[in-house]
């Protein structure tokens, strides 16, 4: 890139119809550029910025400060450009961002032209890209997710909020991350977010940051102190949370830097998402300070989701508190909720009644009356009564509640507990294990050797995997030590087919590792740590081995989550193995008896833990030892834990909330989002078009199977395509593979990297310009074929691609400007379209004269033609918007929680439209001057 200087104007290659852009400042390695018609500030890496240099010659017209100049003479001053013409002149500061930039005509009136195949393509991909942004799935149809209804609705609702300001609380297992991820995803996509934060407990921070790449192609920075000192180590004063977009850190690491804290604080993000909400602990006399974090975050954060298992019947303060961080103004009381909230409670069974169809009696009756009136009670259905009581539900509209024996679709659990014989003779190796569950539940931090060669335990492992030959195995154990003791003991014991999975392998190392576990002749075995148990989908799976126990139940739920997945085929086989009088065997029978959870997902796991946590490691260290009254101890524990599960859950299925639920179940009926998802996936013109698109750029495709390809860059022709740096990649249209295969790439026209092979290919002159001689054309006669782009300079929050994206417009004029809007050119016209050799000079002096004035006159009806396309824009706009604004307006008189500002945000971007959407101009794309074999005699 040339040098850059303050002032200078650039074209966004990725965004064009942002108009010009103005350079405003070069800060380390970070570039400031203002697009001031669309409002829009970008930053960009100064080695990777997409930027184009718009420069203009002698000859060509320019507009500045309402006037049109036609240029005769550029000079450049300390990098400035300054345009004369006469005696008036310009600085390329100056200049309008509306600036007609495209130089196709030029190029035609030159006999610069390219083949006809290059210009055919143009058009596509003009089509294809405005068709991707437009769709209801941009940003989410490449996403690695099931097409799960429950979560796609919460996505669509909470993903179009002005801003999302939700709690999700489903059930565990229930994909609460995805569902924040997909809402992640659609902000960025529709640019109602740029900068996101993520923060997290500190174990789950690299959960996060995989599942955000893996799923949903979204590059986070990982920050903490390290990262932050090295940023501050430049010296320039700037805050480091500001160095990168998207940033995912932990929460402790903020809370025990106040400096820290007040830097992340003060980062300017669009959105906020917090997982682990319940861990924010309030209360009216005290707040902790991860809440108190959150909270000078949420009041400075348009969008903010909050993540969060835990029921609102396990604690109404800690569920007020939750609520309190997304609406402070209207959840201000406590008192007041807690007397709110016994409404709700006679409202939601009250609903439940409706919703089971059974007859309603009595108070029930009378309530309803109150509620809806005595005439709705006589004349609507038992649906319209619902959904008049949903509409009224209090925290329908910013929470969001999924149970999974309401969802469905879970597989059986089957637990395989194995009891070995306890060693007792074996002083050592009952010491070892004792040591190794201390090492586990983080007693001792310390290392152990580990040895698994002569352990009983690696006998039932091989006896297990030779009992089922043909079945697959994913062994979970608590760390990469383990995985590879594990690893190096079987490779001596069994000739089994064995991958592994351990944090200290590369991401590409650990997909490639798992795509060799689900092919049907790769391993059998993947030995995984911990990390195996976040995020990641072996569902083609039914074996589970548990090499040992985590000490929370929220990760033991996250290792069978694994497999015990919505749409797994079989039942989930759990196996462990443990001696008898361990303390792996006090915790076994702790999760068995007094939770149950190797059969059941228990929502009160995490309660559980807090209350009993630390008493359990205690008896489980004394029955190893063999203490006196340690079983008597251990049967109390677990008789008293089992008492708290069963009034706990008691709690929850009486405090449950229906009408939470049914409003969670009945959001977005029309299903929008899945419906527009799952018809990109049964699209295959799509996967045509992206190989085609990428054998632009010199990169061959050869079919491995069905949909799915090998990307092969040895003849790419740029170094800007981006996502080949280590060679070839393996790609893949079906989803239904891409979620069994993360190595795979999966490719859909809004993938970041089809995104910069569209813009590449968009963004330079290729296919612009092009000359076809057609037999099929009458004698004497010339086509103009032009490609206008509909282009709408707005502010990116206001999301107008959704109405009207870059759109080509197609105008095909003869020269006596009379159209030919079906003309399709002749087969035998493309078949000889490389054969055709003509004398540019002659070339030139012929369409310099002749495609002038058809120009002119194409470009009249291409002004008709997009007047045509904003008024069908406007009127899908005032559609969709005035229906938002009646329907939150009639909501609002029933429902506090509909806020005067959200309806006056809606009200404010209909106006917005009706500004911009008419407002759109046309530019000049791509020209194709076709004319009769005939009238080549002109030109000889």
């Amino acid at each position: 890139m040339q040098k850059l200087v303050p002032g200078q104007r650039y074209l966004s290659n990725a965004e064009p119809e942002l108009g010009l852009g103005t350079i405003l400042r070069l800060d380390g390695r970070m570039l400031q550029v203002l697009f001031a018609r669309s409002g829009t500030l970008r930053q960009y890496a100064l080695q990777s910025a997409p930027l184009t240099r718009v420069s203009f010659r002698p000859g060509d017209r320019i507009n500045a400060h309402g006037r049109v100049l036609q240029v005769d003479q550029v000079d450049e001053r300390d990098g400035i450009l300054f345009y004369r013409g006469g005696a008036t002149e310009w600085s390329e500061s100056e200049l309008d961002d509306l600036q007609n930039v495209s130089k196709a005509e030029d190029r035609l009136a030159q006999g610069r032209v390219d083949r006809n195949d290059q210009f055919e393509f143009r058009v596509e991909a003009l089509k294809r890209r405005a068709e991707a942004r437009r769709s209801r799935a941009f940003g989410l149809e490449s996403a690695r997710v099931d097409l799960i209804p429950h979560q796609l609705r919460v996505a669509e609702i909470a993903g179009d909020r002005r801003p999302p300001r939700v709690l999700l609380a489903d059930e565990v297992g229930l994909g609460k991350t995805i569902e924040a991820g997909m809402i992640v995803a659609r902000q960025l996509a529709t640019a109602r977010a740029s900068r996101v934060l993520v923060l997290v407990p500190e174990p789950l921070v690299y959960q996060w940051f995989v599942e955000m790449l893996r799923r949903f192609n979204l590059s986070f920075s990982i920050f903490d102190e390290e990262r932050v000192e090295a940023i501050e180590a430049a010296g320039d004063g700037r805050n480091p949370f500001k160095d990168e977009q998207l940033v995912i850190t932990d929460t402790e690491f903020l809370v025990s830097s106040p400096e820290r804290a007040k830097m992340v604080v003060q980062g300017e993000w669009d959105l906020l998402v917090v997982d682990e909400a319940h861990h924010l602990a309030w209360s009216p006399e005290s707040e902790s300070p991860e809440y108190v974090l959150v909270e000078a975050l949420a009041k400075r954060v348009a969008g903010v989701v909050l993540l969060t298992a835990t029921p609102e019947q396990l604690g109404r303060s800690g569920h007020f508190a939750r609520l309190r961080l997304l609406d402070p103004a209207r959840y201000h009381d406590l008192e007041k909720f807690q007397q709110e909230t016994t409404l709700y409670a006679q409202r939601s069974k009250l609903a439940a009644k409706i919703a089971d169809g059974r007859e309603l009696e009595g108070e029930d009756r009378h309530q309803l009356h109150g509620l809806v009136g005595k005439e709705r009670m006589v004349s609507a259905s038992r649906d319209e009564l619902l959904g008049e009581l949903i509409d009224r539900h209090g925290t329908g509209r910013v929470m969001f509640r999924n149970r999974r024996a309401i969802v469905g679709g879970f597989p059986a659990r089957v637990p395989e507990i194995d009891t070995l014989p306890a060693p007792a003779e074996d002083d050592a190796l009952r010491g070892q294990l004792l040591a190794e569950f201390l090492s586990d539940v983080d007693v001792h931090a310390h290392a152990l050797p580990l040895n698994y060669s002569k352990d009983p335990r690696l006998d039932w492992l091989v006896q297990l995997l030779e009992s089922l030959p043909q079945e697959k195995f994913l062994v979970i154990c608590r760390s990469q030590a383990k995985v590879l003791a594990l690893e190096e003991a079987l490779r001596l014991r069994s000739g089994v087919g064995v991958a592994r999975f351990h944090e200290g392998m590369s991401i590409v190392q650990r997909d490639r590792n798992a795509a060799f576990f689900q092919q049907a002749d790769g391993a059998r075995v993947l030995l995984c740590a911990e990390i195996g148990s976040e995020g990641r989908n072996f569902q083609f799976a039914h074996h589970l081995v548990l090499w040992d126990l985590p000490i929370d139940p929220d990760q033991l739920e996250q290792r069978i989550g694994r497999l015990d997945r919505i749409g797994q085929k079989g039942d989930v086989n759990i196996h462990f193995a443990c001696f008898a009088d361990s303390a792996q065997a006090a915790l076994a029978r702790w999760y068995d008896q007094g939770l149950d959870a190797f059969r059941t997902s228990p929502q009160d796991g995490r309660e559980l833990y807090r209350r009993f946590g630390a008493e359990l490691i205690d008896a489980a260290r004394a029955f190893a030892l063999g203490q006196t009254d340690a079983s008597d101890q251990l049967d109390d524990l677990i008789g008293r834990t089992q008492a708290a599960h069963e009034e706990l859950a008691a709690a929850i299925q009486d405090g449950r909330d229906r009408l939470l639920e049914l409003a969670t179940q009945r959001a977005a009926p029309e299903e929008r989002l899945r419906r527009a998802m799952a018809g990109a996936d049964l699209d295959r013109t799509q996967d045509d078009f992206i190989l085609k698109l990428f054998e632009q750029f010199g990169i061959e495709n050869e079919e491995l199977s069905e949909r799915t390809v090998v990307l092969d860059p040895e003849y790419l022709n740029t170094e800007a395509f981006p996502g080949f740096e280590n060679g070839p990649r393996q790609a893949t249209f079906d989803r239904s593979v891409a979620l069994s295969r993360d190595d795979l790439l999966f490719l859909r026209l809004d993938h970041p990297m089809v995104q910069s092979a569209l813009d590449l290919l968009l963004s330079a002159e290729t296919g612009n310009a092009t000359f076809l001689v057609d037999p099929d054309l009458p004698l004497r006669s010339a086509y103009l074929d032009t490609v206008f782009v509909l282009e709408c300079l707005a502010p990116p929050e206001l999301h107008v691609d959704r109405f009207l994206p870059p759109l080509p417009v197609r105008v095909i004029i003869d020269s006596r400007l009379k159209e030919h809007a079906d003309y399709q050119a002749s087969e035998e016209a493309a078949r000889r379209a490389g054969d055709l050799q003509l004398d540019p000079a002659k070339l030139r002096k012929v369409l310099s004269q002749l495609v002038p004035p058809m120009l002119k006159g194409a470009t009249g009806v291409a002004e008709r033609l997009g007047r045509r396309e904003t008024e069908a824009a406007m009127l899908a706009a005032d559609t969709e918007l005035d229906a938002e604004i009646a329907r939150l307006t009639a909501l609002a008189q029933i429902n506090p929680n509909v806020k005067p500002q959200e309806i006056a945000d809606a009200q404010s971007e209909r106006a917005e439209l009706h500004e911009v959407i008419p407002a759109a101009r046309l530019r000049l794309d791509a020209v194709r001057l076709v004319v009769s074999p005939d009238f080549l005699n002109l030109m000889k």
